[in-house]
This record gives C-alpha cells, sequence and structure tokens, in this order.
C-alpha cells in the first residue's frame, strides 16, 4: 500500500495544479474580456472534451503500464502549459481583451489540453488498484481517490483567484509549470510492480469501442449500471446549471465562495469514511441507498429560502458523491478483466459525463420560461406561493425539487430490475 499512497500523493498535486490553472484561466479571461459568452463556451468545450476523450484516453491506459501513462501525461500537461506561457509572453496585453482574438483562444486551447492531460491520471488511477490493493480493500482505495479529488478541487479553488488578483498570469504558468515538473520528478521516484501490459487479444492499440461495449454486455446489470449514472448526471446537470443562481439569490458573491470552499470538504469526507468503513457486502446496494438520500435532500433542501438549509442538504450531498464513485469503480474493478479496464473506465466517464453538459443547455430555458413565471406571475403563486414562497428564486428552487422527485422515483424503480438484482449480488 506505500507505492499506493505515494501515487495517490502524486495524483493529489497534479489534481490540484490542473485544477488551478483552469480556474485561473477561466477567471482571467472573464477578467480581460468581460465576456460570459466566452466563459460559457470554455465550461462547453470543456466538459464536452472531457466526455468525447475518454474512449481515446482509455485506451492509453490500457496499452501502457500505468505508471508509463501517468508520466506521458504529466509530460504533456508539461508541454502544452510550456507553450502557452510562450503564446502568453509573445502576445501584446492588448490582444487578450478581444473576445475573438485567434491568439486569445489558441492560448485558452493550450491551456485546455493541459489540463484534460491530466484526466489519463482519473482513468489509470482507479486501474492501479486493482493491482496495487487486495480485493477486501478495493472499495477503500476507492473512497481515498474520492478524498483526492476532493482535496484538489478545495485546495485550487481559493489560490486559483488569489494569483489572479495579485500576481497575473505569468505567474499562474510558472506555478503549474514548476509543479508539474515537481510532479514528474516524484513519480520517477515511485516503484510501481505492474508484471506486464495487459492487452485484449488483438487490440493493443485500437480505441475498439466494439469490443469494450462487447465486454460490458457479458456482465449481467453493468450496462444497466452506467446508463442508472448516466441518468442521474442528466438530472445533475439541473444543479450545474441553476445553483450558482440560487446561492447568490441568498447571499452575496463572496460568501457564496466562501461557503463552496467550506463545502467541499464534504468530498473529503464521504471519501474518508469510505476509506476507513468500505462499502458494506454489497457495494451496489450502498450506491443505491445513497442515490435515495441523495435524491430525498434535493426535494427538501430548497423548501425553504434558507441558506442554512440549502448548506445543511449540499453538505450531506457532497459527502455522498465520493461513496456513489467508489461504488461503481469497485463493481468495474471486480467484474472487468485487467486488460480492458482502461477502456471501460473511459467508456463510462464519456457516457456519464456526456448528460450534464446536454441538460445544461436544455434546463435554462425550462427554468426560465416555465418554472421561473409559474411562481413569479403565473398559477404557482396561487397554489404554492402561500407556504412555498414566489419569485424568481422560488421558481428555481421548484425545478430542484421537481428533480429530486424524478430522481427519487426512478432509483426506487431501477431497484426493482432484473438488472439490479444482478448486480447487488456481485
Amino acid at each position: 500500500m506505500k507505492s499506493f499512497y505515494s501515487i495517490l500523493i502524486n495524483a493529489i498535486v497534479a489534481g490540484v495544479t490542473n485544477t488551478f490553472v483552469w480556474f485561473a484561466v477561466t477567471f482571467w479571461v472573464y477578467l480581460e474580456t468581460r465576456s460570459v459568452m466566452v466563459t460559457s463556451y470554455m465550461a462547453g468545450i470543456y466538459i464536452g472534451t472531457v466526455s468525447l476523450s475518454g474512449f481515446f484516453l482509455g485506451t492509453i491506459v490500457d496499452h501502457y503500464r500505468k505508471k508509463t501513462a501517468m508520466l506521458f501525461s504529466s509530460i504533456l500537461t508539461l508541454v502544452l502549459f510550456t507553450l502557452a506561457g510562450i503564446v502568453y509572453i509573445s502576445t501584446p496585453p492588448a490582444v487578450f481583451k478581444d473576445p475573438d482574438s485567434p491568439r486569445l483562444w489558441l492560448f485558452i486551447v493550450l491551456c485546455l489540453f493541459g489540463v484534460l492531460a491530466g484526466n489519463i491520471r482519473n482513468i489509470a488511477l482507479p486501474t492501479m488498484v486493482t493491482f496495487m490493493v487486495e480485493e477486501n480493500s478495493r472499495d477503500k482505495a476507492n473512497g481515498l481517490i474520492g478524498s483526492a479529488n476532493g482535496t484538489a478541487f478545495l485546495l485550487a479553488s481559493i489560490p486559483s483567484g488569489f494569483v489572479i488578483s495579485f500576481m497575473g498570469v505569468f505567474w499562474m504558468l510558472v506555478f503549474g509549470i514548476g509543479l508539474t515538473v515537481i510532479t514528474i520528478i516524484h513519480l520517477l521516484t515511485v516503484r510501481v510492480e505492474e508484471q506486464q501490459i495487459a492487452h485484449a487479444e488483438g487490440h493493443k492499440t485500437k480505441i475498439d469501442i466494439k469490443g469494450t461495449i462487447r465486454v460490458i454486455k457479458g456482465i449481467p446489470g453493468l450496462f444497466g449500471l452506467i446508463f442508472f449514472n448516466t441518468f442521474n448526471n442528466f438530472l445533475g446537470g439541473v444543479f450545474m446549471s441553476l445553483m450558482d443562481a440560487y446561492g447568490l439569490s441568498l447571499v452575496s458573491a463572496h460568501a457564496w465562495g466562501v461557503l463552496w470552499a467550506i463545502l467541499s470538504l464534504g468530498f473529503i469526507i464521504g471519501g474518508l469514511a469510505v476509506a476507513k468503513t468500505g462499502l458494506g457486502k454489497s457495494p451496489i446496494r450502498t450506491l443505491f441507498f445513497a442515490n435515495i438520500i441523495m435524491w430525498v435532500i434535493c426535494i427538501f433542501f430548497t423548501i425553504h429560502s434558507s441558506i442554512l438549509l440549502l448548506s445543511g442538504g449540499m453538505f450531506i450531498f457532497l459527502c455522498l458523491i465520493p461513496v456513489v464513485e467508489a461504488a461503481e469503480q469497485t463493481v468495474i474493478q471486480k467484474v472487468i478483466p485487467q486488460d480492458r479496464q482502461g477502456r471501460v473506465f473511459g467508456f463510462a466517464q464519456s457516457i456519464e459525463q456526456a448528460a450534464s453538459p446536454l441538460t445544461a443547455f436544455m434546463i435554462g430555458p425550462i427554468a426560465q420560461y416555465i418554472f421561473i413565471p409559474f411562481m413569479t406571475t403565473g398559477k404557482g403563486v396561487d397554489l404554492l406561493g402561500w407556504w412555498f414562497g414566489t419569485g424568481m428564486d422560488r421558481g428555481i428552487a421548484l425545478l430542484f425539487s421537481v428533480t429530486g422527485v424524478l430522481g427519487l422515483i426512478i432509483t426506487l424503480v431501477a431497484m426493482r430490475t432484473r438488472a439490479y438484482g444482478k448486480l447487488v449480488r456481485i
């Protein structure tokens, strides 16, 4: 386990670096251009590329030794961040204020792909659990991965704003490049005993989506699990799109930012809880019970305009996310052959991540033209307003509650399916 802990620490540093750079670039681009459209496009390109790249990156993880894949990830990040630095120092500052500037978008794309190169690690890490950790402890190791991701988010969120406010993009790139170099040097010193490169017969270099689908179909209920999580992410896009708008209706932007930094501790606490206690005899049953709790929270955490109610519900919600992720990882590690795990993790990531941006584009008009009018000037004022409240924020709150009801119904129905019955015995 000593080597696994070293790999985990290395992954935290890499995760902090990449998250720090992307947050800082997003802040800087908005401050330079004052264009909401630019930052919106950045978010859409980022999420879309993460979704599409899972198939390809999973193949890289399967084709090479896992440590080699992680080194390749950091080296590619280093090269792209360095190229971004060259673009930045060779470009007059006024050019970056133009939202349509090719130089600005070249800088954004170089930083984006530098950050996305780190996604190779996110796929490689759970596959390493398979051969570095005993089977009866893998659920706990997956919990640690969830805590590592939460730690990276927490440690990156605050300094990314400070570096842009007080030091500038040049020093952001210096820190990003420096930390990436440290990550590479440290990884070279870690010994990972991977006996051989496991290849799927006849598919050493191909992305081979058909073969991956065939393997997943061979595990009863696994496709159902992936699409269940995909549907959850589809509903989760509601919160990705509207949570900031709702939160900012209750508190100031400064307070909302600080609150999110505190709430992100939920990722860490949830992951550590799994690392300590595991997921029980049936990871799938734990996953579904966690989903039930999450959707019940979504029904009630905006039932009244209260920042305390919202904060408490969100904290519990975020604590449960590492539980759900660890349960899915544990099942895949147990039932998928090692030679296919990278592609299966990549496939699951691509399918599941694709749902959130789709909802994000759809839910804005739904909120704007249906739920908000319903609770401001529509029939909802008379039907619900006397106890639920009225106004724009209550329209968003009602949409959250409806989403929670849908999620709860889908979860309970899924627990009655044959796919659940098969998976719960794993």
